[in-house]
């Protein structure tokens, strides 16, 4: 009985994409932006990163960094995202962007994904220069699917990442717009490795 209860378990966990995700949001005022039946339409490309859909995600693995930057800008809002990602990968979800052709953590909040950055005060699960992760960082994307859950609600910021509280603050700096994806450069301007994004949704609030 034992071996069958851990097949079955196996089982599950593959179905699910493994240990990374937790629960799609339920509710009304969902807006889907990336699933396995829509492609770019929803986004604007800065940068050269290669974006393209491949095997039901939105990948990029190619260039010198880019971003997919949301047509609609937004105040309030949470946001739900499963992604993929490698230890070297660098990564993350931009959000309040001020200037949507020019995307950077001085004019919006970065929700980081780099296992590997330098300073991980503000690895994986942080928010550049805003929100740091408790030291040594534990909260690591590489090698398999993950999720992150984002609310912004005012000067009100939280991070969760696979389900955990990874960052939170108050602060005030951007107040509202695009939220974008990205895919940037290595450590010393290396190629970085890819990050595909399978589900991306947003509900305004």
């Amino acid at each position: 009985m034992k071996r069958l209860f851990f097949i079955a378990m196996g089982l599950l966990v593959v179905a699910f994409g493994g240990y990374g995700c937790t629960s799609q949001p339920v509710g009304s005022g969902w807006v889907t932006l990336i699933d396995n039946d829509k492609g770019l339409e929803n986004w604007n490309r800065i940068g050269d990163a290669n974006w393209r859909a491949e095997g039901g995600a939105i990948v990029a693995d190619k260039g010198k960094g880019g971003y997919l930057v949301s047509k609609n800008a937004y105040k309030d809002f949470e946001i739900y995202a499963e992604f993929w990602a490698e230890s070297d990968t660098n990564s993350g979800i931009f959000i309040r962007a001020s200037d949507p052709n020019n995307v950077t953590s001085k004019d919006a909040y970065e929700v980081n994904v780099w296992d590997i950055r330098p300073d991980q005060t503000y690895g994986t699960g942080a928010i550049v220069d805003t929100a740091a992760v408790p030291l040594p960082n534990n909260f690591k994307a590489g090698g398999r699917w993950n999720t992150f859950e984002i609310s912004a609600v005012g000067s009100e910021l939280t991070v969760k990442f696979n389900g955990v509280v990874s960052a939170r603050a108050q602060d005030s700096k951007h107040a509202s717009g695009p939220f974008a994806l990205q895919y940037g450069v290595g450590i010393k301007g290396a190629t970085s490795a890819p990050i595909k994004w399978r589900k991306v949704q947003i509900r305004s609030l």
